[in-house]
């Protein structure tokens, strides 16, 4: 059930999680103000019940979560860079109202951390003030993921998200602010958006937009009720195709499209054409470069 009419909370006892490694565009920590999302894409894995999140497509807001984050980076020794929008887009609709995630900027700047944000919505434009107060002294990332540039095919598989022409739009304005912004391709639905058009096409317009790094994943993951839930949603959408994942990945986790290598090859020439970054050591080492190597490293 979709659900986005009324805003739920759900307790916690902390916020801010320590990463064991920064391998990930360099967060040394994660946080998640929400839980739960009601963009309603088809492929997210975090409807699998590894997450355990309950009624998936409802947002609850964690109560006291600012309050939480503000003593767990009193308490830090040493600053880091802290990731958000992993498990849930901290731009959800309800994000407009609730300024967590604005307010929980805000304490990263005022503590002096880094960012990296990863999203789906153009409302991140909203906080171009506050990344660029953070990016005065830490490194800021800002990410949006764009699986297609067909605007019509985005609707269809991300029904409740800013189209794929407004998250290049934001974006353009972010990189015309000087902000680090980049994207993250994936999952590239396979029979769906592995072609080659798909791919130039998301590349040269993120070329466009002043993108600075895409980093791909050619393929999705499928498990437990996930697929349950995507096999039901090709069913609607695109009759006949779920019998073609069956057959080509049967139980597998890890689905690679079949033109993976092609589609790499082809990223990858045209990403170098325009110097933008792909591999994660070079997207981590750009972004961070110029904030000294105290950036590079950090523990408790």
């Amino acid at each position: 059930k979709y659900s986005c009419d009324k805003m739920q909370t759900i307790p916690c006892k902390t916020i801010l999680q320590k990463n064991k490694s920064s391998e990930w565009f360099g967060n040394d920590y994660n946080i998640n103000l929400y839980r739960g999302c009601c963009h309603s894409c088809i492929y997210c894995d975090s409807r699998s019940e590894c997450y355990r999140v309950d009624d998936f497509d409802t947002v609850k807001v964690k109560e006291n979560c600012l309050q939480i984050l503000r003593d767990e980076l009193r308490r830090k020794v040493r600053t880091g860079i802290i990731g958000t929008g992993a498990m849930s887009d901290p731009y959800n609709p309800f994000e407009k109202t609730e300024l967590a995630t604005r307010h929980a900027l805000e304490l990263i700047d005022a503590f002096e951390f880094g960012v990296t944000v990863i999203t789906k919505s153009s409302l991140i434009t909203r906080d171009i003030d506050v990344y660029k107060g953070i990016a005065e002294h830490s490194p800021v990332l800002c990410k949006m993921t764009i699986t297609t540039a067909d605007d019509k095919l985005c609707r269809l598989i991300e029904p409740k998200v800013s189209l794929s022409s407004e998250r290049f739009e934001a974006l353009a304005k972010m990189s015309d602010e000087g902000l680090f912004t980049g994207i993250t391709l994936m999952p590239v639905l396979p029979f769906i958006e592995d072609n080659e058009e798909n791919i130039l096409n998301i590349v040269r317009t993120a070329h466009d937009c002043g993108v600075r790094i895409i980093y791909p994943a050619f393929g999705m993951t499928l498990r437990q009720n996930q697929r349950d839930y995507y096999y039901e949603k090709l069913d609607k959408l695109f009759p006949g195709l779920s019998d073609k994942y069956k057959k080509y990945f049967g139980d597998r986790y890890n689905c690679v499209s079949p033109n993976a290598k092609k589609l790499w090859r082809v990223f990858a020439a045209e990403c170098d054409r325009f110097g933008i970054l792909y591999n994660m050591k070079d997207i981590i080492r750009a972004y961070k470069q110029g904030y000294g190597n105290t950036q590079l490293s950090f523990f408790d």
